[in-house]
């Protein structure tokens, strides 16, 4: 389900994926449910593939809001986030994650996780897992057997194919070189895909 939840640069909370264009997204707000395009050139960071800075290694965001979630029993936070300071935020994020790296996790980035998962709860959005088979997974599997499907073909096809392009060389003389090299393929812009982050990974800019 994070997956489909984005981070919009320049943009407050979250957003939920509609569809996708040839150049651009179409979002929707997970805080007043407006529609907005998410263009190429925008910063469009999938939640599920952000991670969290530790001691050690990186820990994925999914991870920590199953245990904030846990730890509040599905509820919100038990901090009181407008007035929380500094100190006040690493000892409730110690709670859920004791080896978080302190110097790169920044208490701004702790009351933005913190805000993330209420906004999450509050449109009960609260399985943070990731699946166990990825879509993508079953389209590889959908286009190698279309693949097998599709060489058999042509393999029955050849000699007709064979036969019919003897007869049509015969007819209409040699193809032009010069005109198969000039053509070119149309470009197509993609959409614009999440890119992976890490809390606290970069400061400035």
């Amino acid at each position: 389900m994070l997956k489909e939840i984005l981070v919009v640069s320049g943009k407050p909370g979250l957003y939920k994926l509609v569809s996708k264009g040839n150049n651009l997204l179409i979002v929707e707000s997970l805080i007043d449910k407006k529609r907005i395009p998410a263009y190429i050139r925008d910063k469009v960071i999938s939640v599920g593939d952000i991670s969290i800075y530790t001691d050690e290694d990186e820990v994925s965001i999914g991870k920590v809001l199953t245990a904030i979630r846990e730890k509040e029993h599905g509820g919100k936070v038990s901090i009181d986030l407008s007035k929380a300071q500094p100190d006040d935020l690493r000892a409730y994020f110690a709670e859920i994650l004791p080896g978080f790296n302190r110097e790169r996790v920044y208490p701004s980035d702790i009351k933005k996780v913190l805000k993330w998962y209420e906004l999450l709860i509050s449109n009960n959005i609260t399985d943070f897992s990731k699946k166990e088979k990825e879509p993508a997974e079953e389209d590889e599997v959908k286009d190698e057997n279309e693949s097998a499907e599709e060489k058999k073909d042509a393999k029955t096809a050849a000699p007709a194919k064979a036969a019919a392009a003897k007869t049509a060389k015969r007819k209409e003389g040699p193809v032009s070189i010069t005109a198969a090299k000039g053509a070119k393929a149309k470009f197509i812009p993609k959409a614009s895909t999440p890119k992976k982050s890490v809390v606290g990974a970069k400061r400035g800019g």
